[in-house]
């Protein structure tokens, strides 16, 4: 599980899938056992260890009420990771939504919206499928028909919406073009143009855009069976 908080992603992990020589990437490691969890912990990249749900809460908490200028991302590593989840979750209002990554002649659709690079999403309508979904969102936000190849991942990002703290998940698929030829931005939510880019082209992009969105991009480029197509 891979949430946002103000563009850094926090992950929650099982301990077992952090290899020894990741371990590097961190700035600071501390194990939840032998320390109290604590504001100026969040710094560069931190790696907490024996996370439990109680913990992932507390270090919720703090985030919400100021993000640390100098943190980058926080990874919380735990044996009980189902559990740790579900009491994130619970402390959230969850909204569902889906979108994805369209290709054509081996580019990749983007979209402009707010001045910065992003890709087409929305929410479920009621009764409908993540898949049904994220075809709908891309046809309503730019005007291409597309059909989906398969799932990339799914992110988590949190908001306040009428004094409600939202989590909104988003489950991100890849998808084959059908018909471009009625391209259009939806200006009714604020997308001022749309691009198609190689995946070489849109690392340049991207630098302009979110760190969820660079997640999913990512995420799609290493997944081996893309590759082969």
């Amino acid at each position: 599980m891979i949430i946002f908080f103000d563009d850094r992603p926090f992950k929650i992990v099982r301990t077992s899938r952090i290899a020894a020589e990741e371990t590097s990437h961190f700035d600071h490691i501390v194990d939840l056992r032998l320390a109290k969890l604590t504001k100026s912990m969040f710094e560069g990249h931190v790696l907490f260890l024996n996370a439990t749900g109680a913990s992932a809460v507390q270090a919720i908490q703090i985030l919400e009420k100021e993000i640390p200028l100098g943190l980058l991302s926080v990874t919380l590593a735990t044996k009980v990771k189902p559990e740790v989840e579900e009491k994130v979750k619970n402390i959230y209002k969850v909204i569902k939504a889906s979108g994805g990554v369209v290709i054509k002649d081996g580019k990749w659709l983007f979209m402009l919206r707010r001045k910065k690079w992003d890709l087409p999403k929305g929410k479920l309508d009621k009764g409908e499928n993540s898949r049904d979904a994220a075809i709908r969102e891309i046809e309503e936000e730019t005007g291409v028909k597309a059909t989906i190849r398969e799932k990339i991942c799914t992110t988590w990002h949190t908001y306040t919406l009428n004094n409600s703290r939202i989590l909104k998940r988003t489950k991100w698929y890849v998808l084959d073009c059908l018909d471009d030829s009625g391209m259009k931005p939806q200006a009714e939510e604020q997308i001022e143009k749309l691009e198609w880019y190689s995946q070489t082209d849109a690392k340049s992009i991207l630098i302009n855009s979110y760190s969820s969105i660079r997640y999913v991009v990512d995420t799609l480029a290493n997944m081996k069976d893309f590759q082969k197509k």
